[in-house]
């Protein structure tokens, strides 16, 4: 199956069109209202005098991320200095919620821990944190950028109902999961970097299903090695292709035009959100550079004929520090 370049752009998706850019709640002031387990202690709260005498808790997001999020590390390096303490806190929130469902081995205990993040969230703005290394780092991003409460609520809600080990029934179902998580973090990005504009959220709210889309796309080879698989229904069935077959690691044309119509759909969001370049401010560009890293997979899984379980997938790319660089030194996303 030979597929257009990503240069010329990818033909829409036969199973109809996505993109559509889902309606947001006015951020004015009325709306504000895998691996490390960190520590967890529900009976204490940080004090005043705690908060101050914990600077291991910016270390400890930024090692966080350094280990489950590189590309988000490097894209956080690159932010400017008084945003890049915020922004490690809030992607290594992130990946604090993003690791509980393959750390937990019941739904009870996942639910617990994000119970956990919801009460923390709520002390958080009570300016009485728990004294948990990354919740006293998020506390001191919402006091210090006066971040909307209701992304961080959504992130963690949406999280808890993928604890259900359930494929997508639809791309649009894995979409809205992308929407209120990833695009979720950059809205909070944004309001790091001192962004409120309406062109600046359309941008995120595309690169976040993008995101979502490409990290669905990423796990995979791992998701079947315990047996489960989360791709969308929807065009599984549209080309015949059942779950037996990723489990098999089948290479036959239908599940390579399934990995298709899920990374055109990806790519496709990450083409309109570049349609917005012209709108969005200068400084809010370094919230977008994951950018880099989605166009660099996109490419990359091109190459390889959509075999999602080529071994070139699974390589770290080493030039992703100079590529993210060059964007940011060239003001683009």
């Amino acid at each position: 199956m030979a597929a257009p370049a990503l240069a010329l752009g990818w033909g829409p998706l036969r199973f109809g069109s996505g993109g559509c850019l889902r309606s947001r709640v006015p951020r004015g002031p009325s709306a504000r209202g895998r691996g490390l387990p960190a520590p967890v202690v529900l009976g204490r709260s940080a004090t005043a005098s705690s908060r101050t005498e914990a600077p291991g808790s910016g270390l400890y997001c930024v090692e966080l991320l350094r280990k489950r999020d590189y590309e988000g590390y490097l894209c956080c390096l690159l932010l400017p200095a008084e945003a890049r303490s915020s922004a490690f806190a809030l992607r290594a929130f992130n990946v604090e919620l993003a690791q509980v469902k393959d750390s937990v081995s019941q739904k009870t205990i996942g639910q617990m821990r994000m119970q956990f993040w919801k009460k923390a969230v709520e002390d958080i703005y009570s300016g009485n944190p728990p004294h948990q290394p990354v919740a006293i780092e998020l506390w001191k991003a919402v006091k210090r950028h006066n971040l909307t409460k209701r992304w961080l609520m959504k992130i963690i809600d949406e999280r808890e109902k993928n604890l259900d080990d359930t494929a997508y029934r639809n791309i649009q179902e894995l979409e809205t999961y992308a929407e209120n998580t990833q695009s979720s973090l950059l809205y909070l990005m944004l309001e790091v970097l001192g962004i409120r504009d309406l062109h600046a959220d359309h941008a995120a709210s595309h690169i976040g299903k993008a995101q979502g889309i490409v990290t669905c796309l990423r796990a995979t080879p791992y998701h079947i090695s315990r047996r489960k698989v989360f791709l969308p229904m929807d065009i599984c069935m549209l080309h015949g292709v059942s779950q037996e077959d990723f489990l098999r690691k089948n290479q036959n044309k239908n599940v390579r035009d399934v990995i298709y119509d899920i990374a055109s759909q990806g790519h496709l969001h990450l083409k309109h959100a570049r349609s917005f370049q012209k709108s969005v401010p200068v400084k809010a560009f370094p919230a977008f550079l994951q950018t880099v890293a989605l166009e660099d997979y996109l490419e990359k899984i091109q190459r390889v004929d959509f075999d999602v379980f080529h071994p070139r997938l699974q390589q770290k790319n080493t030039l992703l520090a100079l590529h993210l660089y060059i964007q940011s030194w060239k003001k683009r996303y």
